[in-house]
């Protein structure tokens, strides 16, 4: 059996004030997953739980972000996550806040002969 790609998610998540990377990474993982419903694991006679997740994120300051929260909303499956340079911050008109922008994208993978 070999690791096949079955799903790709994609989504974005902001910090409108106050530039957390990590909250724009777990609100850009959650638009990502929650506006889908996967049955495919069980209509492949596999368990939910067999499912696993490749996330990558982009996001400014990606050192900034704590993996293991943003790996916590998964709801099925096992995971990894990888940060990388990406995203936007835009800053208020005082230059006193920032908005940060994150992208997340989700492969799904079942090993399937």
């Amino acid at each position: 059996m070999a690791w096949k790609r079955i799903v790709l998610e994609i989504g974005m998540g902001t910090d409108i004030r106050g530039t957390d990377p990590t909250k724009a990474a777990v609100r850009a993982l959650r638009d990502a997953l929650w506006h889908n419903s996967l049955s495919i694991a069980k209509a492949l006679g596999q368990d939910t739980d067999s499912m696993q997740v490749e996330v990558t994120i982009g996001v400014p300051q990606p050192d900034r972000v704590d993996t293991d929260a943003v790996l916590a909303i998964l709801p099925h499956g096992t995971g990894t996550v990888s940060v990388v340079e990406g995203g936007l911050q835009i800053p208020n008109d005082e230059g006193t806040d920032s908005t940060l922008v994150a992208s997340a994208a989700a492969v799904v993978r079942l090993d399937l002969p």
